[in-house]
């Protein structure tokens, strides 16, 4: 081996060494080094650094805010409606060596579940709580409720050098078993609601007719007793026109009397009497009276 091919290989091994040697850290990323699986130094601050080769290795950490959702829960608040809750949880590794010690290789699989098995619980505890109840859920009430549940799971986190950023509510739904005899109360309660509304308009609609008949009968009365008064003065005034008339002079007066008398029982192209030509009836359809008459 010549001179040349040594010192080409001894400066490949340089840089290979050189490169083993160097990392980047990103500025969305945190980094531990680690010997033998022990934690040597903590890379925090993005840019290059540096790690002895092939004795220590690397482990980078995302940085960001990540976003873990939650498999359905079912609770049950006070008022012992059962609820299914799907939540989802926002959070990022505060603490990367404790976050190491907590979770060892796993890495954010295992802590994900591990936050999954504390915020299951913290939900179940705080809708379940006395005073909540299922109104209090689905209401505007339900941000304290998520305050509540993100600072609860933020301290049972902690030890796993994890931060909480917050938890929240995605769906509140009742459970499937639960749905149909929801909704059969539900339409119970809405044809209950339908025959009160038909009750009070059939009761309304009595009222009016029994309105509109009393006032049908008290106008009939007055329009009856006013043509009854109408109509007795009307007797009164004939009676008195024909009491002045007979005084003024007595035989044409019954003359007049006798013809209406011949009208109304003379009528018709078939009108028989039996009468006794002799009857006072017949006075002035005889001739004489008749002359007299005129």
């Amino acid at each position: 081996m010549t001179k040349g091919t040594i010192s080409l290989v001894a400066l490949v091994g340089i840089i290979f060494v050189i490169l083993s040697s160097v990392f980047i850290v990103d500025e969305r990323e945190k980094a531990l080094v680690l010997q033998f699986g022990q934690i040597k130094s903590v890379k925090q601050d993005p840019g290059l650094a540096f790690k002895l080769p092939f004795v220590q290795e690397v482990v980078k950490y995302d940085d960001r805010i990540l976003s873990l959702d939650t498999v359905p829960t079912e609770v049950t608040p006070s008022d012992d409606r059962r609820l299914v809750v799907d939540a989802f949880a926002r959070y990022r590794v505060k603490d990367i060596v404790q976050f190491r010690q907590a979770v060892g290789v796993g890495g954010l699989a295992a802590a994900e579940d591990r936050l999954e098995g504390i915020l299951n619980p913290v939900i179940r505890e705080v809708l379940g709580s006395d005073g909540v109840t299922s109104n209090t859920i689905l209401s505007a009430d339900r941000a304290a409720l998520m305050q509540r549940i993100t600072a609860q799971a933020r301290a049972k986190a902690l030890p796993l050098g994890l931060e909480v950023v917050d938890v929240r509510l995605k769906q509140t739904n009742l459970p499937e078993q639960n749905l149909d005899a929801t909704f059969s109360r539900m339409r119970a309660e809405r044809e209950r609601e339908a025959a009160d509304e038909i009750a009070r308009g059939e009761e309304a609609a009595l009222r009016v007719r029994a309105q509109a008949d009393r006032t049908v009968v008290e106008l009939v009365s007055e329009a009856q007793k006013t043509a009854d008064v109408a109509r007795g003065e009307a007797d009164a005034l004939r009676n008195a026109i024909f009491a002045e008339a007979y005084g003024a002079d007595e035989e044409f007066f019954e003359f007049r009397r006798s013809l209406d008398a011949y009208e109304k029982a003379i009528k018709g192209s078939n009108s028989t009497l039996v009468i006794n030509p002799d009857n006072a009836f017949f006075d002035y359809l005889k001739s004489d009276q008749g002359s007299a008459a005129n």
